[in-house]
């Protein structure tokens, strides 16, 4: 037995029963309709379980250790609770209601405020390439504003996760357009072109159904229930701020660490709030205010987020996603079977890890070298496997793609989004996975023809 790498009991076998235990968890948090909650006890059941399988317990605990190493892990667990500060300082000041008094008067209700967000959400995404941050900043406005604008909830949030998944999708600056071209050794030019004609169709066609069906909820009109406030549209200088950052290719965090700073001075200068509002410490070892609450309420996506990392940490260090990768390779017969393969290796990845970027990383070289085989040319593969990446993806109820949108919009009183509503509801990559099929099947887009640039015969 090696004594760096970890190893089950059962054989092969048990490799799987981490990822078994934590399936039958998640599976029962979700018919449950359970919150973020139940989903923390999926992945540390399987962690703690797990642990009467192997045989090494050091090695065990270390990888654990290494999947909660990931810089990545860091950075999604830090924003989460530095969003949700960001969210408070803008949702307690009445920005909600009064923007939803205005959307509603305007007449921007229903089907039509979720597609025009979902446009936005787009934008964004696309000028910033991450769909993290396009969620951390659209959804706490955005989401309730919808929802009191007549917006059915699941819709609402999928429409800002659909827009925050066709950014990740086509721009260049993506972490996954990037690895995608990259490890195919195609240009980026050439790239986001010919993802134009996977990507464009599904945006249009998520608009219209968005459009069409996302209007199944109540209007609801603050200024019939309480006072708007005008003063309170100065807090839209949080989002301003964050965004603002986000389109200066400044990381993240410190973006999010600015929209913060704006907000804090902006509502203690035209009186909003007062200091005791944000922090206070009464005595009788309390800590009261809207800092506190803010972090107080991130903490069960933060703990997920544990989980989930140590899991993959686990997964890596068994082997578990190489053998399964390898296997899915050796399924690639003729250039149909090569392309479902590529899609099916990639897809395993992403739902396993959570992390869309992972499988076109590890598997790149292998996928290179079996399209080339068949004829398919480094642009067809760069987009089977971007497409892949962000569809699959973004549609499992463990990932930080649905729940993080799912906790960021229960931060709205009296509503509580769980993981699969996101999943259920994100129209753009469920209509990928469609794009996808179809492309197999009919050969769309197989062969790519751009100017001046010489495809792979």
């Amino acid at each position: 037995m090696s004594e760096n790498k970890l190893e089950f009991r059962l054989g092969t076998f048990g490799k799987f029963i981490p990822v078994i235990i934590a399936v039958i968890f998640i599976v029962l948090a979700a018919v449950q309709q359970s919150n973020v909650s139940g989903y923390v006890v999926a992945f540390f059941m399987a962690i703690v379980l797990s642990i009467l399988f192997v045989k090494n317990e050091k090695v065990y605990g270390e990888a654990i250790i290494s999947g909660l190493s990931r810089p990545i892990f860091g950075i999604i667990s830090l924003a989460v609770i530095m969003a949700a500060i960001a969210d408070k300082f803008a949702s307690s000041s009445g920005l909600i209601q009064t923007l939803a008094s205005f959307v509603i008067k305007a007449n921007i209700t229903g089907g039509l405020f979720a597609a025009i967000s979902f446009l936005i959400a787009c934008m964004l995404s696309l000028s910033t390439g991450t769909s993290v941050g396009t969620n951390i900043i659209v959804i706490p406005i955005l989401f309730p504003v919808g929802v009191m604008a007549g917006v059915s909830p699941g819709f609402m949030v999928g429409a800002l996760v659909s827009g925050a998944a066709f950014g990740d999708n086509l721009a260049p600056i993506s972490d996954t357009t990037i690895a995608s071209a990259g490890s195919q050794g195609a240009d980026m030019g050439g790239v986001v072109r010919s993802r134009m004609k996977y990507s464009i169709p599904v945006a249009v066609f998520t608009f219209i159904i968005l459009g069409l069906f996302a209007g199944g909820g109540v209007i609801t009109n603050p200024s019939a229930n309480v006072n708007t406030k005008p003063l309170s549209l100065v807090m839209l200088i949080v989002p301003t701020v964050i965004i603002a950052f986000c389109l200066m290719r400044k990381h993240l965090l410190t973006a999010l660490s600015a929209g913060i700073t704006a907000g804090f001075i902006t509502g203690l200068a035209t009186g909003i709030y007062k200091f005791e509002q944000i922090l206070s410490f009464p005595g009788g070892f309390k800590v009261e205010g809207l800092l506190i609450e803010a972090v107080n309420g991130s903490m069960g996506t933060v703990a997920m987020l544990f989980g989930v990392f140590a899991l993959l940490g686990i997964m890596e260090k068994s082997g578990l996603i190489e053998s399964i990768g390898a296997q899915l390779i050796k399924l690639a017969k003729g250039v149909r079977g090569t392309e479902a393969t590529i899609v099916g290796s990639i897809a395993v990845m992403g739902l396993i890890t959570g992390v869309t970027a992972v499988g076109m990383v590890a598997l790149g070289d292998i996928i290179k070298n079996l399209g080339e085989k068949v004829g398919l040319d480094k642009y067809r593969r760069a987009n089977l496997m971007d497409c892949a990446a962000i569809s699959f993806c973004f549609l499992a109820p463990w990932v930080v793609h649905t729940v993080l949108p799912a906790q960021l919009a229960s931060g709205m009183e009296g509503m509580n989004i769980v993981p699969t509503d996101v999943l259920t509801h994100n129209v753009y990559s469920i209509g990928l996975v469609a794009m996808l099929i179809i492309a197999i099947i009919t050969g769309y887009g197989r062969h790519t023809k751009l100017p001046n640039v010489k495809a792979e015969q």
